[in-house]
């Protein structure tokens, strides 16, 4: 019998860009990470940037368990068909292991972004065609759109830069049975002014994308919110920071709200690329 999705993933994953590393130099530092993410008892690790099978593949090889999920690939960078391919052979390999997350990114990165939500609905009537099940597949859906196409033709959600009124949200729309997996950052540490200023510098690429600001404003935030790098409010809501107990009532709060999974983004102030496993640990611990 089939694990239900819900129960493959459990309820915390990482969400990571530096685990998508497509350095040869590095396979083995990130086998070697995911073995340990695994040991640590996370369910998932969700590949950030526009990541592929082919990111996923050398962690899956790595663990017996964990699952590997895109979040997010690019409809506009990869074909149904190449990706429906890739998405065939590492299932034969290693079945139920790969889930695959779909986006449509966002006009400001690419250059044939044009009516997103059509393309869309045009991807997945590709990958329909060429047999990636919809039970498999996942949204990065925002607005209220994009969630019911996330209800109707895949299992679920995995918004990014959220709240957990976002969450509430969505889980309405959605319904009860699909998963909804919200991306969460993790700031480790207990200075207020320290904690925020790293969320404003992680938050500084996004701020300028109107797939974001926009689902912002819908949801309570006003235009002053996002000035300045962000207001400590806006700041407040998207990031969770402090102490371990902080940490784990903001994490809290998600699943209150009617997240089944939180994909956890842990922020140190290192590169975006770095693996930061001593925090990982550390959130290990608190979420035990």
């Amino acid at each position: 019998m089939t694990t239900p999705l819900k129960e493959t993933v459990g309820r915390y994953g990482i969400w990571s860009v530096g685990l998508r590393s497509e350095d040869p130099d590095r396979r083995g530092e990130l086998a070697e990470a995911a073995a340990e993410l695994e040991e640590l008892g996370y369910g998932a690790v969700w590949l950030g940037g526009n990541s592929s099978a082919a990111n996923a593949a050398p962690l899956i090889e790595a663990t017996s368990t964990l699952t590997v999920g895109t979040s997010i690939q690019s409809i506009w960078q990869h074909e149904p068909d190449a990706a429906a391919a890739a998405f065939a052979e590492l299932e034969s390999a290693h079945p139920g292991r790969f889930l695959l997350g779909l986006g449509v990114s966002h006009a400001k990165r690419v250059e044939q972004y044009a009516r997103p939500y059509s393309a869309l609905v045009g991807h997945l009537d590709g990958l329909d065609t060429a047999g990636v099940p919809a039970e498999r597949r996942l949204l990065a859906a925002l607005g209220p759109k994009s969630l019911r196409l996330a209800r109707d033709r895949a299992a679920g959600s995995i918004p990014y830069l959220v709240t957990p009124e976002h969450t509430a949200h969505a889980r309405e729309i959605l319904g009860e049975a699909p998963l909804l997996a919200p991306e969460l950052g993790v700031v480790p540490a207990t200075d207020p002014v320290r904690a925020r200023a790293l969320a404003r510098e992680f938050l500084e690429i996004y701020l300028p994308l109107p797939n974001y600001t926009n689902n912002f404003l819908r949801h309570g935030f006003t235009e002053d919110d996002l000035l300045d790098g962000g207001s400590d409010r806006l700041v407040d809501a998207l990031f969770a920071w402090g102490d371990d107990q902080a940490i784990r009532t903001k994490i809290d709060a998600f699943f209150e709200a009617g997240a089944d999974h939180v994909a956890l983004q842990v922020l140190t102030g290192e590169p975006r690329d770095a693996l930061p496993r001593k925090a990982w640990r550390n959130l290990a611990s608190t979420l035990a």
